[in-house]
């Protein structure tokens, strides 16, 4: 039951002490979540009471399905900024039509979470690259922070979601800013940088909205054209099924999918370092798939849009003393009575402080050491990391995670083409045998033999590749050469094209007259060469379990032969 049901685990050996430490973290949680919620419910384009709705049924569920302690779950800023990218390539005028549409796309999300966590196919996120993940945040970040200028300078501006687009639109109307939306706007900037530097522990974006309404209803800002986030539904959310149809599904699955993936990674990634910070380690990789998916699809029925780990507020669970995740069902306590009794103080809250949250809060998404470490020292990859993030600026979100894996799978195919291939020698008074190009005057190179080292698996994409070196390696050594080893420790796998291009040039390597031996293979890969045509040409014998093993019986070979060589030359001399 533990595996079906996570939370049992830390049920069962839950202590008194952990009830205030988990009270006190949940109710932290929950004060920043209120605000931030309904905040990027405008980033996703949906009204802000929909950002309360998904702090709730999905944080719920996660409490008991997953399997983190630290995370704390709901609405964050990058996956509401992907569902307003793929609702905002249709025309959709009625705001209940896209809200609907919003609550399909989160029931796609959520449904393959949840399948890819039941059929254990968690592996599917590592296409999603480093370099990939990093350019396409940091342009993110910076999409949904020009996006909130209109808000900060208290200006109208249509909807997109391209860099370029924004900005112009937001510099022809700039002679329009509203003084007092800025003046607020920057204010609450400042106050939550400020307790940044001063005390992180204090919930600065809680005493932001708080002093945001106090001015607007106290010195009645809202008469100096101040944008205020108006009447906020009172009441918990109804269940509701979403009303998915054959084509809303043909036009928003390529994004669930994205979505899905995206959400996951944030997940796994966040609760993988709140886990090395904690020094306890929980969390199962496709279990969490299963509660996300959960979490999503429950929620939709709800209301509720896509759901997963912020990196803010699990910073403040972990800082705040969360033992397990039952602070997460303080947290929804705190938003449940938020709208059963105070909704209505929320319709003076000014949009321009939202916006503000918003834009430091997604500020530290834009990764810049990350970017100089990969110019520094992994040129191809920073390529890979910067045509993301430009594509993601000036084309679109969505094409930004599509180029970007395609290039990083390009990279690794390239990467794999073209695999590291090394002449090795005997290191000098050792039994190791190193790269001689590394180790130049500290091991001893032979002439009759040649030693080789691939450092990839052997499959169609490099098979050619690794004939080509082979025997331009063997043209190199000359009429001295006797035999050839392959150090196959580094070689994992070898698929039918690699196996039948391998057992060809052994026997191309036999009809020169040199042997040929293979060193160092591992189990899976001496199954390989027995259930292939490779042992057909190699033999038995002529595998072994260690280079100096190859080596020692070249040797004797060698000997026995000159001896027997000597032998019959003195018989031929006596007779």
């Amino acid at each position: 039951m533990k595996r079906f049901l996570p939370f049992l685990a830390w049920a069962a050996t839950y202590k008194k002490a952990y009830v205030t430490k988990d009270l006190i973290a949940g109710l932290t949680v929950g004060i920043v979540l209120v605000p931030q919620g309904m905040a990027y419910a405008m980033i996703a384009g949906l009204p802000p009471v929909y950002g309360l709705y998904t702090a709730l049924v999905p944080v719920l569920t996660y409490v008991f399905l997953g399997t983190s302690r630290k995370v704390a779950m709901g609405p964050v800023a990058m996956d509401s900024l992907l569902v307003a990218a793929a609702l905002g390539t249709f025309a959709i005028s009625d705001i209940s039509e896209y809200i609907g549409l919003a609550v399909v796309l989160v029931l796609i999300a959520g449904a393959t979470q949840l399948l890819i966590g039941i059929f254990r196919m968690g592996f599917l996120v590592n296409f999603l690259s480093k370099p990939v993940i990093s350019g396409f945040t940091s342009a993110a970040a910076i999409i949904i922070m020009i996006s909130q200028l209109k808000h900060l300078l208290g200006i109208s501006v249509p909807n997109s979601n391209h860099f370029h687009e924004i900005a112009t639109m937001t510099l022809q109307k700039i002679g329009e800013t509203n003084p007092y939306d800025l003046g607020l706007g920057v204010l609450g900037i400042l106050i939550i940088l400020g307790f940044k530097k001063w005390k992180r522990s204090f919930p600065a974006v809680l005493l932001v909205v708080v002093l945001g309404i106090l001015a607007v209803y106290y010195f009645g800002l809202g008469d100096y054209g101040l944008e205020l986030v108006g009447e906020v539904s009172k009441g918990l959310p109804s269940f509701s099924l979403p009303k998915i149809t054959f084509e809303n599904f043909k036009m928003l699955w390529p994004m669930g999918v994205a979505l899905a993936l995206v959400g996951y990674l944030e997940t796994i990634s966040i609760g993988k370092a709140m886990e090395d910070k904690s020094g306890e380690e929980t969390m199962d990789a496709n279990q969490e798939l299963v509660a996300l998916g959960a979490s999503n699809m429950l929620g939709s029925f709800f209301q509720g849009y896509a759901s997963t780990a912020s990196f803010s507020r699990s910073a403040i669970n972990q800082e705040s003393g969360a033992k397990t995740n039952l602070a997460g069902l303080f947290s929804v306590i705190l938003v449940v009575l938020t709208l059963l009794f105070f909704t209505p103080v929320f319709q003076y809250l000014p949009n321009t402080v939202l916006a503000s949250i918003i834009m430091v809060s997604v500020f530290g998404l834009i990764d810049l050491e990350y970017a100089k470490y990969l110019w520094e020292d992994r040129k191809d990859e920073f390529a890979v990391l910067l045509v993301t993030f430009l594509v993601t600026l000036f084309i679109g979100i969505t094409h930004g995670i599509v180029v970007g894996v395609l290039l990083s799978l390009l990279l690794m195919v390239y990467r794999t083409s073209k695999p590291h291939f090394a002449e090795l020698g005997n290191l000098k008074g050792s039994d190791y045998y190193k790269n001689i190009n590394r180790f130049n005057d500290e091991v001893i190179i032979r002439k009759d033999l040649l030693i080789v080292r691939f450092d990839s698996q052997l499959y169609f994409g490099n098979s050619g590749y690794f004939k080509k070196k082979m025997l331009k390696q063997i043209k190199s050594k000359g009429s001295d050469l006797k035999a050839v080893i392959l150090n196959a420790e580094a070689m994992t796998y070898i698929d039918a094209t690699g196996a039948d291009v391998l057992s060809k040039l052994i026997h191309e390597i036999h009809d020169m007259g040199l042997q040929f031996y293979i060193a160092g293979a591992i189990g899976p890969m001496r199954d390989i060469i027995f259930t292939t045509n490779i042992i057909n040409e190699l033999q038995k014998e002529y595998l072994f379990v260690t280079t100096k093993e190859a080596v020692d019986y070249f040797d004797n070979v060698s000997q026995l032969s000159q001896l027997g060589a000597r032998v019959a030359h003195e018989n031929k001399r006596t007779r």
